[in-house]
């Protein structure tokens, strides 16, 4: 199978994200257009836009940079509860009509400010267990007309939307991401996700969730296509090693006077996939060769927990050992953004392709 390369675009409120050094306008139309034509322009396939209550609007950025591309496929972040899945499922087919099917969906069932937008739950099985139907349900709502439905979370009558997906190079659908570390996320994954998105572990820690997600769905009677498997990772790339190197130094140590001290992770006794990044510092400030873990000690978290560091050649060799592993679907990103669009996109990617 082919590898797809995605980047990452910072939908935010706030400037300054990541690093980010862009304030005036920075999630202006123009400036997030900007960034979605320079991905067009250096050979990479879309990117995850982040969903989350006190930001922009996942969807309509979405539309709205598709609009402005002819190539760009946005990863759009998508919660249940904030969408029901019927209205979701015809939003999406609507757009990926308009699009020529350039939409890609990450199901995202960590926690947010619910209350804002008058959604609740319970534990961590209801959340797990309400994810699961929504993936069922918007799968069936794109592939089968007149669809009734009643689970425990979500019902729907005779529904079929419109305009229809259309089946496009085998694709019956757009691609339905998944994330989590937990029991609970992994049963969901393995049986009703397309993809699973690992944040960066090192290699060890990602062949051991391969092999078990693997052997899940086999166990729970998978009635999909196989599972397939990501990467959501920070590459700092510059022109030799060394320089990576002071640079990513340099930005821990900044990270650090911001912070003043160690900050402690609002979800890390709950967020199993958090949990087990902020764990690997235990085991050596740099691992699998250039696999850079401090910066989740200064407040990196998700994505920018831990960072592949190094050259191009060095960053490619690693990306490299993670698609042997099965790795296919790559959603790297570092900052300043456009920068490291165009400078990724010129030096890491024909190596990951050649």
């Amino acid at each position: 199978m082919s590898l797809e390369f995605l980047w990452y675009i910072p939908n935010q409120v706030t400037p300054g994200h990541r690093g980010e050094p862009v304030t005036a306008g920075h999630n202006s139309l123009d400036t997030l257009t900007a960034h979605a034509r320079a991905l067009e322009e250096h050979g990479w396939r879309g990117a995850l836009l982040g969903a989350g209550w006190g930001r922009p609007d996942t969807f309509t950025v979405a539309t709205a940079l598709a609009a402005r591309t002819t190539t760009f496929e946005p990863l759009i972040a998508v919660r249940p509860g904030y969408w029901r899945p019927a209205n979701f499922a015809a939003a999406a087919a609507t757009l990926d009509h308009l699009t020529g099917g350039r939409v890609r969906v990450n199901i995202v069932s960590g926690k947010d400010d619910l209350g804002a937008y008058g959604d609740a739950e319970g534990d961590q099985a209801h959340r797990y267990a309400r994810t699961r139907e929504f993936l069922q349900l918007v799968r069936r709502l794109w592939t089968e007309e007149h669809v009734s439905y009643t689970g425990e979370h979500f019902s729907v009558t005779g529904s079929t939307v419109a305009p229809r997906i259309e089946p496009r190079d085998g694709r019956r659908h757009p691609k339905l991401y998944f994330g989590g570390a937990s029991p609970a996320a992994e049963r969901v994954a393995a049986t009703e996700a397309d993809v699973q998105l690992f944040w960066g572990e090192p290699l060890d820690g990602v062949r051991e969730r391969i092999e078990r997600l693997t052997a899940l769905g086999a166990e729970l009677g998978r009635a999909h296509a196989p599972l397939e498997f990501g990467l959501r990772i920070t590459t700092l790339v510059r022109d030799t090693t060394e320089e990576a190197w002071a640079d990513a130094e340099a930005k821990v140590a900044e990270m650090a006077r911001a912070q003043g001290t160690t900050p402690q992770n609002p979800h890390r006794q709950t967020a199993v996939g958090q949990q087990r990044l902020l764990d690997l510092a235990a085991r050596g400030e740099v691992l699998d060769d250039n696999l850079y873990t401090t910066p989740g000690r200064f407040g990196g978290g998700g994505a920018a927990t831990t960072w592949l560091v190094g050259s191009a050649q060095d960053v490619a060799r690693s990306l490299r050992r993670y698609a042997e592993l099965g790795i296919t679907h790559f959603v790297l990103s570092d900052t300043p953004y456009l920068r490291e669009i165009r400078r990724q996109g010129e030096q890491l990617l024909p190596l990951l392709r050649a």
